[in-house]
């Protein structure tokens, strides 16, 4: 790490929330300010599949849950988060209501919430080309991220298609459900100052120094 990222990593929030529509770029944002800042990137996502895939005790709660078509509950996912906030992290996913928000509140101490913003249109856009390898479940993208051969995986060579749920009308609805699920989970950061707002429709490298730069003069 070079000296200016340790300054960063020092001077910077150390409990961030990030917060995105669908196709933001928040899984490659997360990355790369966690790998900057020297923050512990936790992905919810990330966590169920490994509980359910360890066959844990919270993993086989949550699998009922996710078989019948359900949301995992708040304090099942709370119960999951907990023993891994502890030091500096960085949180996506999660929360994605008020009440999920104040039950973090009470098991870690969120800095920061920095928000990426993606209109409707550009959402449709990004998402309607992205693509996904129906062996190993590497993603592309048509317009950003293209494989080598059109149709034909980079990594195994398996077949590309395209999910049920990336069709415009599904996205769309996707997009709004977000929006009014977020709205008022944006406005309860809002009021407690810990909200910055970066512009997600440019080039990865731009937002992620925006970013940093949002971050930054939070402090």
């Amino acid at each position: 790490m070079s000296r200016e990222a340790r300054r960063l990593s020092r001077d910077l929030p150390s409990g961030i929330v990030l917060l995105g529509p669908p196709g933001a770029g928040k899984g490659t944002q997360a990355a790369l300010l966690a790998a900057r800042l020297g923050l512990k990137h936790i992905s919810t996502g990330e966590i169920l599949r490994e509980e359910v895939q360890q066959g844990t005790e919270l993993g086989k709660k949550a699998r009922a849950y996710m078989d019948r078509g359900e949301l995992v509950p708040d304090e099942l996912m709370i119960e999951m988060l907990d023993s891994r906030l502890d030091g500096r992290f960085l949180l996506d996913g999660f929360p994605r209501t008020t009440n999920q928000a104040e039950a973090l509140e009470r098991i870690a101490k969120v800095e920061r919430v920095l928000s990426i913003r993606l209109s409707e249109e550009e959402t449709v856009r990004r998402l309607t080309a992205r693509r996904v390898c129906a062996d190993c479940g590497r993603n592309y993208n048509l317009v950003s991220n293209p494989p080598r051969v059109p149709g034909v995986c980079d990594a195994c060579g398996g077949r590309l298609i395209q999910r049920d749920d990336d069709t415009p009308e599904v996205i769309r609805r996707r997009y709004r459900v977000y929006e009014a699920q977020t709205a008022p989970l944006r406005e309860f950061y809002r009021q407690r100052g810990l909200l910055v707002e970066v512009e997600g429709g440019r080039a990865i490298e731009e937002v992620f120094q925006e970013a940093l730069r949002l971050l930054e003069e939070g402090r």
